[in-house]
């Protein structure tokens, strides 16, 4: 069925619009196994650059606590690493919904 395609697809590029909500209440919601593990997969990759920043964080913490002169150096070394993985995860999700827009077939039903 075109609709659940569509869905899946919606799931990858919710993280223009709803990243973290709309796979997850998608997930919960369907019956279709391929659009939930388009959801699960979507909704993954969504936390990447929320883990990252979690990480680096912590690490600025961690390390710039103990060298006060690095504290800086640290802290836009993760603010760069996250935004370069945000528009790394972005664009990722965008051909992946495109993707699933094109591909014929499939068990969407």
């Amino acid at each position: 069925m075109e609709g659940n395609k569509l869905i899946a697809a919606l799931c990858y590029f919710s993280v223009l619009f709803a990243p973290f909500l709309f796979p997850l209440i998608v997930y919960f919601v369907t019956k279709q196994a391929r659009v939930k593990q388009h959801a699960k997969a979507s909704f993954l990759s969504h936390c990447i650059p929320v883990a990252l920043f979690v990480f680096s964080a912590i690490m600025v913490i961690v390390l710039g606590m103990s060298q006060n002169d690095a504290f800086f150096g640290w802290w836009l070394l993760g603010a760069l690493g996250g935004g370069l993985a945000h528009v790394i995860v972005a664009v990722w999700n965008i051909i992946k919904g495109i993707k699933v827009l094109q591909e014929t077939g499939g068990n969407y039903q």
